[in-house]
């Protein structure tokens, strides 16, 4: 006996993107573009703003089902400590985390692998193959399921008040 059941509609997964260069930010955005991706991306310049946003700290708060692509080289706090600051909560450490660098130094990768990114890819192997990379993480994160995330809005005060 076959079931035949249409798969449960899953929320559209939200992209924070955490990327200083503007040009690989547009790089990025076109790659989408190409890929038929239309996920809702949120940028930050760097791993400052990016965990003001995930803790809440901001006039709006992450929706619960998202991934974070990050850079690692950027200025005040750089990618490998978004993520050492990351895999330290307790709330956030369940996020997804990739980062997609420049960065070829085998010490970057070792501390981002050591902190479980689910992936490493330099920039520089894209190539021409961006968008066809874009698609794979799409299908990725279609197929996987990831933790929901519920981030709590921090007042003015310092407290917090569910975001929902």
């Amino acid at each position: 006996m076959t079931v035949n059941s249409a798969p449960a509609r899953r929320p559209a997964l939200n992209i924070v993107l955490v990327e200083d260069d503007e040009g690989d930010a547009k790089a990025l955005r076109r790659a989408f573009v190409r890929a038929r991706i239309a996920n809702p991306i949120q940028r930050f310049t760097d791993g400052v703003e990016a965990l003001a946003f995930l803790r809440g700290e901001m006039s709006q708060v992450p929706p619960p089902n998202f991934v974070v692509l990050s850079d690692i080289n950027m200025p005040r706090k750089n990618g490998l400590e978004l993520l050492e600051e990351i895999r330290a909560d307790p709330v956030l450490r369940k996020i997804l985390f990739i980062v997609l660098t420049t960065s070829e130094d085998e010490r970057d990768i070792s501390a981002a692998y050591a902190n479980n990114v689910a992936g490493y890819i330099l920039k520089s192997n894209a190539g021409d193959m961006f968008v066809d990379l874009m698609a794979t993480l799409d299908h990725y994160w279609r197929i996987v399921e990831l933790p929901e995330i519920h981030i709590t809005k921090v007042s003015d005060d310092g407290s917090q008040y569910p975001d929902h």
